[in-house]
């Protein structure tokens, strides 16, 4: 299987401050990049674990007595981790987001790159699909989702058309859904309005937003205290739920005060909001959009 570079890998790794007989969790495995360099860093009674939803990473599993890969989606960690005996960790790494690999094979859907059918399932054993979600979903659903997770202005009008096409016949297809969409995709924005639109199917089919808030809320009781927390965002929906986890312990509103104003938060916010060098997004395009935040717990 073909995985591009890790994205800031060094910087990543780095923020975990990784102790040598310490345990670890990579909860976004894809092709391993990040995974080989905790390995590299840990010494003999290290431990690293990692976690991938998608079938096709299990072939990059790394043949090391200190690693554990666990076929399963990253929203389940505290319970896998129990399970294998690890009730606290010295460092979590999540990469968000789709890895090169699943934009690469065409047959995933995940790419507007290609014709393919209307799939974009991170977990292939998963019943909803972007097919379910194009032809199945009522317009108000479908706008919702445009609108949600893709910030299109003109999530209601394309869900109208979306339905008012699927009633002569089913949308299976990457290029028939193009062509149902085209009058809102004008050539000089096409690839930015194309991304936002699958973007917006591909946060539905996997519940992505779900996964990462669950996550997130997570993370405070698996980690040791000082423990840390290394997350790396590629679009603004994702970070903003990071940074308020970190600064607020919440996703909305503000936490609760104390007379003199104060509040408890589990995490805190370790250096700034870190994204990658020029050098590094002219070797990996797919580090542009990149943001690493790193945080420990108190």
């Amino acid at each position: 299987m073909e995985y591009h570079n890790p994205v800031l890998l060094t910087e990543t790794v780095d923020g975990l401050n990784i102790k040598p007989d310490g345990v670890y969790v990579d909860v976004t495995f894809g092709g391993g990049g990040h995974s080989k360099e905790i390995l590299k860093r840990l010494g003999p009674n290290g431990k690293l674990f990692a976690f991938d939803q998608d079938k096709d990473a299990l072939s990059n599993a790394i043949d090391d007595d200190r690693f554990m890969l666990i076929n399963e989606n990253f929203r389940f960690i505290k319970r896998f981790l129990r399970f294998y005996g690890a009730k606290e960790v010295d460092g979590i790494l999540a990469d968000f987001g789709v890895s090169s690999h699943q934009f690469d094979v065409a047959e995933r859907g995940f790419s507007t790159r290609f014709e393919a059918d209307l799939d974009m399932r991170m977990n292939q054993d998963n019943k909803l699909s972007a097919f379910h979600v194009i032809n199945k979903y009522d317009e108000d659903q479908i706008a919702d989702v445009l609108l949600q997770y893709g910030e299109l202005r003109q999530a209601p009008a394309m869900a109208k058309v979306i339905v008012e096409e699927r009633a002569k016949e089913e949308i299976i297809s990457s290029e028939q859904l193009k062509e149902v969409l085209k009058k809102f995709v004008k050539h000089k924005n096409e690839n930015k309005v194309l991304a936002q639109i699958y973007q917006a199917i591909r946060i539905e089919v996997n519940q992505e937003i779900e996964a990462l808030k669950e996550f997130l809320t997570q993370t405070p009781e698996v980690l040791k205290v000082d423990g840390r927390l290394c997350c790396i965002s590629y679009h603004s929906l994702e970070d903003r739920l990071v940074k308020r986890f970190i600064r607020n312990g919440l996703f909305e509103g503000e936490p609760e005060r104390d007379v003199f104003g104060n509040f408890e938060v589990p995490l805190k916010k370790v250096g700034g909001l870190i994204v990658p060098s020029k050098a590094e997004i002219k070797e990996n395009s797919r580090a542009r959009s990149a943001k690493l935040r790193i945080a420990k717990k108190i």
